[in-house]
């Protein structure tokens, strides 16, 4: 049976809405999903302020802001410090903090103020195994529907790889707007794989039709095509 730490702790599984919440953040109260429709956004954890990966991780996030933006997605950070230990460290890294060749950099997305842990436990980003005291290294992504898309973990020790995310971003996006999949190691303008086929016949179609369409097959069940972007 399920006890109540369990259940507060759950963590929202892909293909769910996520978690509704409210929150005061470095840039004012904020209301998910209500304040980000029609957007998708990246809510990610970091253990606490005033620590080196962390610092490494916003710095790199702030620079690649405007990437995210053009991506038309949203990014908001959380930690269980206070409203006030945020806006002191966000200030020591802007006048302070140089890193492979940041420095002066400034964070313009929301930061979540989570004291009591409300936002962090919804997420289940709080995981007593690892500490039960701050939340995990967790990024949640969220499409336009507010539905959970895909969710990563990292131990407290490793910094976040940034052009992953961004790459996983695009390959949702790619594979929602023009219903293909994206193979091992995709990166965009790299092929895409085609749905396989639904029918016998419609195998054999796709395989017998395949250079006439663009498509290269590697077996009946496996394919691929160059995107035409719209």
């Amino acid at each position: 049976m399920e006890n109540v730490t369990d259940a507060v702790n759950r963590i929202p599984l892909i293909g769910e809405k996520a978690p509704a919440f409210e929150a005061d953040t470095t840039q004012g109260k904020i209301k998910f999903p209500d304040d980000y429709k029609g957007k998708w956004v990246i809510l990610f954890s970091h253990p606490a302020d005033f620590t080196p990966v962390c610092t490494t991780e916003f710095m790199t996030f702030a620079a690649m802001e405007k990437e995210f933006e053009a991506l038309n997605c949203k990014l908001i950070g959380l930690s269980i410090d206070s409203h006030y230990s945020h806006i002191a460290w966000l200030r020591t890294i802007k006048e302070k903090i140089e890193y492979k060749g940041m420095k002066n950099v400034e964070i313009k997305f929301p930061v979540i103020a989570d004291v009591k842990m409300d936002v962090a436990h919804k997420f289940g980003m709080v995981q007593p195994a690892a500490s039960d005291i701050s939340p995990v290294r967790a990024v949640f992504f969220m499409d336009p529907e507010a539905k959970v898309r895909a969710m990563v973990f990292y131990p407290s020790s490793m910094g976040r790889n940034f052009q992953e995310i961004k790459r996983m971003i695009i390959a949702m996006q790619t594979a929602d707007t023009y219903k293909v999949a994206t193979p091992a190691d995709w990166q965009p303008g790299d092929d895409v794989i085609v749905p396989p086929p639904g029918s016998c016949g419609m195998a054999k179609d796709r395989v017998d039709n395949a250079q006439k369409e663009g498509i290269k097959c590697l077996d009946w069940f496996m394919c691929l095509k160059p995107l035409k972007l719209k």
